[in-house]
């Protein structure tokens, strides 16, 4: 009996789930056999992230970097923990948030902190007291910071990897201005950074909302956030910006010289756009029933290069395709050789699983013609390229992949808000994963009792008035009956 073990072909991984018909067992799968995520940690809310989520979730951080960057915003980094002194100094922003807060009190088995110290849910508690250090005088504003960061919350609801957890990877941006009315150009600046980094980059339609104030930032006067629509017919909050007034300024002192020599109180916005959990919908979103679409602007490998060998010309193959990703490197294309011994069809169904936007494909024939096969994860078909116009086609295609995305994308929202006058009405077109749009009494805090009847009454949540359309009110609030004072919107949500 031979010791020699024969070598056997990792198992093949075929990924075909009805995404629309079952989004939560095709969540989970392409979580796990994409390796996105981990979810055997063994503490509820916090998830390893793998390369393949992590790779593109950095290239998502640097669009919004970039963007905010451009737009005179300046990084750093602040500690993980917050001081309990420093977290209840805004009533409302404590009261919001303390439920969802992770406490420090002990160090080592035996002593206690002096203080205990919060894992950040978010960070104005431990940004602004360093800000009334720093700014002095009108000359120091505008100031404009942002960090990178994890943060910490307590989710009570059932936890899903990116989508809901308890541990998130964000941006979050704090600006500080002499008046309210820089402060209320910021919060447009930021609706528009989501508009030109989430849907133009990541080819994500959007909603904009202006949400109600019983569902606004605590400590905050209003708050404004995108909201876009998930296979299951939920939506899903993506950025959200905030204007925080003057609260956090009286609250920690945030005081400036102006030019009359008086010292008055800052105004301040936050902006705090989730990368894990926009790309759990970058990925629901744009996936199919074989599994990851990935946009080529995110992709981390925007092309992989497969060798079509077939014994003696193996070596010959893998030369040419060598060539290849040489070629596409220094035009600063992110491409990747899967030169391993798995076979082309093995190859095939893997990378197209994982969203490769693009895939090339060269032989012996192709070797003395100079030209190679490319195939489009988007529409899975393929054509012909000669060597010597390849940079040009894969960045062309690029773009076009991008925009099948982002318009197939923009088709779920066609006929998605539906005008509901009854209770009756707005259950019926959220049975149906539509959007109801009523006239409504209020989204001051008069309204939340009827806000609260219509969930009760149809397991939708009231998502506020919207930003990027205009709209006015006719007709009765459909549960109190008082004059309807605005347009808001109805909708099942994560």
């Amino acid at each position: 009996m031979s010791d020699k073990k024969e070598k056997q072909e990792p198992r093949q991984v075929i990924f075909n789930i009805n995404k629309e018909k079952e989004f939560s067992d095709w969540f989970g799968e392409i979580v796990k056999v994409a390796e996105l995520a981990d979810i055997r940690y063994g503490v509820k809310g916090f998830t390893p992230f793998l390369p393949w989520s992590y790779m593109t979730m950095d290239i998502m951080f640097g669009l919004l970097e970039d963007a905010l960057k451009r737009k005179k915003h300046l990084p750093m980094l602040f500690p993980t923990v917050i001081p309990e002194k420093n977290l209840t100094k805004e009533a409302d922003h404590v009261e919001g948030f303390t439920p969802q807060v992770f406490w420090i009190k002990d160090i080592g088995s035996s002593e206690e902190l002096e203080e205990k110290l919060a894992l950040r849910p978010t960070s104005e508690t431990a940004i602004y007291p360093m800000y009334s250090l720093w700014i002095r005088s009108w000359r120091d504003l505008p100031l404009k910071r942002y960090q990178r960061c994890s943060v910490f919350r307590s989710e009570i609801k059932s936890t899903r990897p990116f989508l809901r957890g308890r541990e998130f990877l964000w941006i979050e941006s704090h600006n500080v201005f002499a008046t309210h009315e820089e402060a209320l150009a910021q919060v447009m600046e930021d609706l528009e950074t989501t508009k030109e980094v989430v849907s133009d980059e990541y080819e994500l339609p959007v909603m904009i909302f202006r949400r109600t104030q019983w569902d606004k930032f605590p400590g905050g006067l209003n708050t404004y956030a995108a909201d876009t629509l998930m296979p299951d017919g939920k939506v899903i909050q993506l950025p959200s910006t905030h204007d925080l007034g003057d609260n956090f300024a009286k609250a920690f002192d945030i005081t400036f010289l102006d030019e009359n020599n008086e010292y008055v109180h800052a105004w301040q916005t936050c902006y705090g756009p989730a990368v894990s959990r926009i790309f759990g919908a970058v990925i629901s979103i744009h996936g199919d029933n074989k599994g990851l679409r990935l946009p080529f602007k995110l992709a981390p490998y925007q092309v992989v290069v497969i060798p079509i060998v077939r014994g003696k010309n193996a070596e010959e193959v893998v030369s040419y395709c060598k060539k290849v990703e040489s070629k596409l490197a220094k035009a600063g294309i992110r491409v990747f050789l899967d030169d391993s011994d798995n076979t082309p069809g093995w190859k095939y169904n893997y990378w197209e699983m994982k969203g490769v936007p693009i895939r090339i494909e060269a032989g012996p024939c192709d070797i003395k013609e100079e030209k190679i096969v490319l195939f489009r994860r988007d529409t899975m078909k393929r054509e012909p390229c000669e060597l010597k116009n390849l940079k040009k086609r894969v960045y062309a295609l690029g773009k076009e992949i991008d925009k099948t995305l982002r318009t197939f994308a923009e088709s779920k929202f066609e006929g998605l808000v539906v005008d509901c006058v009854s209770l009756g009405e707005m259950e019926d077109a959220l049975n149906k994963g539509k959007i109801a749009r009523i006239p409504f009494c209020t989204t001051e805090m008069d309204g939340l009792e009827c806000a609260e009847e219509i969930k009760e009454r149809t397991g939708g949540e009231m998502r506020g008035t919207r930003m990027d359309v205009k709209e006015s009110p006719e007709g009765v609030c459909p549960v109190c009956g008082r004059a309807a004072q605005e347009v808001a919107y109805v909708a099942r949500s994560y």
